[in-house]
């Protein structure tokens, strides 16, 4: 399987730099080699590849869940179709949970913007404490991992997410898709110095800043590429954006940015799909991102729900 990683050694827990031993340590190129073979050998080619049907949403038999599972190993992310119940907002909640609990992916992201179930709605939203941000409005999304703003060290931030579709845009809204292993690879190829730069605890910053109703959002600080200590696995942060965002300012931080820009937009491996009502996506953040949409002629407009957790798929 591609993702043989192991568990760090305590000396490397929770630092968010390069480890001293294993694929991710740009020291240990023997590893990183065979890591980086299993990964391109495995990685799916079209999106069709990551497509798993799922009988019943609320209760996936053991061999889709096998296939979500083998597919999060080899790509960090599965896309199911669950028919006709997938598309009935009252039924759909509660599978949800209960998909991502057959999964082992139990500790929710406590997000603002959440009900009681933890799970999000992410529709056009022209008032209340949504109102104003990207996320529910039918603009375009650049290229971000989830969370990338809420950043509390590796074992307190967003890794993965289950988002689902009730309703699609008339035209648009279509998903722009690249495993962070992937984009991690291109850029260690290109130059192990990019990764290092990445690596630093200090890569990203949120500015401070005003939340919803006037709370007051604290700087969140941070590195880009950073290693899982209880998987060993690669995990990611970041954004494309270009306003409210600081970038650590050396030389190295700045190539290694236009470098990962430039792989988003031409790199052969991103996968592009339009989520049709009753489908979804399991993944551990990969880095996405959304085309704008319309929704004129939509019944009652664009809806997905998102609910995000602090573990891995199958962790």
């Amino acid at each position: 399987m591609c993702n043989s990683h192991k568990p760090l050694a305590s000396a490397d827990v929770g630092s968010g730099l390069e480890p001293a031993e294993g694929p991710f340590s740009l020291k240990d190129e023997k590893s990183y080699a065979a890591w980086r073979a299993a990964k391109l050998t495995a990685y799916p080619k079209t999106a069709a590849e990551l497509r798993v049907t799922i009988g019943d949403l609320a209760s996936p038999t053991p061999r889709e869940r096998q296939a979500l599972r083998i597919l999060c190993a080899r790509a960090n992310m599965a896309l199911y179709d669950a028919g006709p119940l997938g598309s009935d907002p009252v039924k759909v909640r509660p599978a949800l949970r209960a998909l991502a609990d057959s999964l082992n992916m139990q500790h929710v992201e406590d997000h603002r913007s959440s009900g009681a179930d933890g799970i999000v709605e992410i529709e056009v939203a022209d008032e209340g404490g949504r109102a104003g941000y990207i996320p529910y409005s039918t603009r375009p999304i650049s290229w971000h991992t989830d969370g990338y703003y809420n950043y509390h060290g590796p074992s307190r931030c967003v890794q993965a997410m289950v988002l689902h579709c009730v309703r699609d845009a008339a035209d648009g809204g279509i998903n722009g898709l690249l495993d962070h292993d992937i984009a991690y690879i291109r850029l260690r190829d290109r130059d192990p110095a990019f990764i290092a730069a990445l690596m630093h605890p200090e890569a990203m910053t949120i500015p401070p800043g005003e939340e919803a109703h006037g709370r007051p959002r604290a700087a969140n600080t941070g590195p880009v590429f950073f290693v899982d200590p209880a998987t060993g696995a690669l995990v990611m942060r970041y954004t494309a954006r270009k306003r409210n965002i600081s970038w650590r300012q050396d030389e190295t931080t700045r190539r290694a940015l236009e470098a990962l820009e430039e792989i988003l937009e031409t790199d052969p491996l991103v996968l592009t799909y339009k989520m049709q009502p009753g489908e979804g996506m399991v993944c551990n953040n990969v880095l996405h991102s959304r085309t704008g949409f319309d929704n004129r002629d939509a019944a009652a407009g664009r809806l997905l729900y998102r609910v995000r957790y602090y573990g891995r798929v199958g962790a």
